[in-house]
């Protein structure tokens, strides 16, 4: 956690969760093992597209959190659309927090949310296998890579481009 956000929390609060053996806030940790770890019921994010990806390819419910940007549409998306989240309000009291960690790991609300995850994981998995969506993209765009080296590269195209810029070979 950053040191500017520590401030948000409620005094004595990260002494109280080391004290209790049920929690550790860090600066930075390997977020893809965290998610992965059995022990992981939920994860509190604020939906930025690179969080999103991890928290989909470890089929891990939501605690939704954005504050601007891409967060805001991919929050709205893994909560309202993918069914994989909830969304604490801004600013969130203690209630709030306590609500939503409570829907997203107890109760039927949270096996529908873990089952929905859970499909998002397998269909991530799909697409990045040998001839999933996604591992043919990568594979058609290293072809369409090399037949540009093959035939030249930029230097081949600098007649097309015409914007006067010099193109090394």
């Amino acid at each position: 956690m950053r040191d500017n956000l520590r401030e948000q929390l409620p005094e004595g609060f990260e002494k109280e969760i080391a004290r209790e053996g049920r929690g550790l806030l860090v600066e930075w940790s390997p977020q893809e093992m965290v998610l992965a770890h059995p022990a992981i019921s939920c994860f509190v994010s604020h939906c930025g597209w690179n969080s999103t990806l991890e928290l989909i390819a470890a089929g891990v419910p939501v605690v939704a959190y954005p504050q601007w940007g891409d967060q805001i549409p991919d929050a709205k998306f893994l909560c309202d659309v993918y069914g994989v989240g909830v969304r604490l309000p801004s600013p969130p009291s203690r209630a709030d927090v306590e609500r939503c960690l409570a829907l997203a790991t107890d109760g039927p609300q949270a096996d529908a949310m873990r089952r929905r995850a859970e499909e998002w994981r397998n269909v991530a998995l799909a697409s990045v296998a040998p001839g999933g969506s996604s591992n043919r993209n990568i594979e058609r765009f290293v072809d369409e890579i090399r037949k540009w080296v093959a035939n030249g590269g930029a230097s081949a195209h600098a007649e097309a481009l015409d914007c006067g810029i010099p193109v090394r070979a």
